[in-house]
């Protein structure tokens, strides 16, 4: 029943399945001579049983071929998590103060991804115009009236651009090079407890099962930060409500710092000053000069 401004909208009986590959099984994979699924993150961790049951291989009762390969890259070397401890929760002041501050940090070149759109509109009204006086142009999806891929292209072609946006540029953005090299999470994308959800945690291992999606989408949001060889960025989730359990959605050999936020825009500040003294150490030197 959805209801708004204290009228009743909408009431509807809906119906799913528990386990949605059940029908993809049936329908997709059944009919089908072969079928490869990859993912960074169809694997918990080492745990291939999960792998399996979500690719819905058990509904047909045959045991899938297995493969993994190592990532390429220096984890240790180009990327860093820094889970900040204190930014108080639902304190939107605060929350955009530290949005604003990072970026300003990272000299742009930053996505914000949020779990709730009325958040990120009010962020993006606190510090829009204060990051765009600087030189920094900040776009949101919910915001902006411009399809997500235009967004997206946009803050590609601009290092000096931010980007906010939901879910779908979690799951969804390649932008390797020099426009990406912050990344900011304003919380820890628990699920939300709706009647779908509770049903399904109940059936699929309860805590177990809410883990295994937040993992995923922690490894998703951080896939967006380290898309080359050559990337090299931090990795921020504004949360101190952070359990260790989680931190092995990230790349073995990441470094992952619990911190203060002077502490991270001492660590943003810092990488990037250090990469802008690299490109002009880079730079050729003017004759008569040395």
């Amino acid at each position: 029943m959805e209801r708004s401004d204290g009228r009743e909208w909408d009431v509807g009986l809906h119906r799913h399945y528990l386990d949605p590959m059940k029908p993809f099984a049936a329908t997709v994979l059944a009919p089908s001579h072969g079928v490869m699924m990859t993912s960074a993150t169809l694997r918990d961790g080492d745990d291939w049983q999960s792998a399996v049951d979500r690719s819905g291989a058990p509904h047909l009762d045959v045991n899938p071929r297995l493969f993994s390969a190592d990532s390429p890259f220096d984890y240790a070397a180009q990327a860093e998590v820094l889970i900040v401890t204190d930014v108080p929760k639902g304190d939107i002041p605060a929350l955009a103060a530290a949005f604003g501050r990072l970026i300003e940090a990272a000299g742009g070149g930053a996505l914000g991804l949020f779990t709730a759109i009325r958040r990120l509109r009010a962020v993006y009204g606190r510090i829009a115009d204060r990051l765009a006086r600087g030189g920094l142009p900040l776009f949101a999806q919910h915001v902006d009236p411009i399809d997500t891929g235009t967004l997206v292209d946009i803050f590609r072609d601009d290092p000096r651009a931010s980007l906010l946006g939901t879910d779908a540029l979690r799951d969804g953005v390649d932008v390797p090079g020099d426009s990406l090299r912050l990344v900011v999470m304003e919380q820890v994308p628990w699920p939300k407890p709706s009647i779908l959800h509770r049903a399904r945690r109940l059936a699929s291992g309860g805590s177990a099962y809410d883990d295994r999606i937040i993992r995923a989408r922690l490894a998703q949001a951080f896939g967006r930060l380290i898309r080359s060889g050559t990337d090299k960025g931090h990795f921020v989730v504004l949360s101190s409500a952070f359990p260790s359990r989680l931190l092995s959605a990230f790349p073995a050999g990441t470094p992952i710092r619990r911190v203060t936020l002077d502490v991270a825009l001492q660590s943003v500040g810092s990488r990037v000053s250090e990469e802008v003294t690299a490109r002009m150490l880079d730079q050729p030197r003017p004759e008569g000069i040395s």
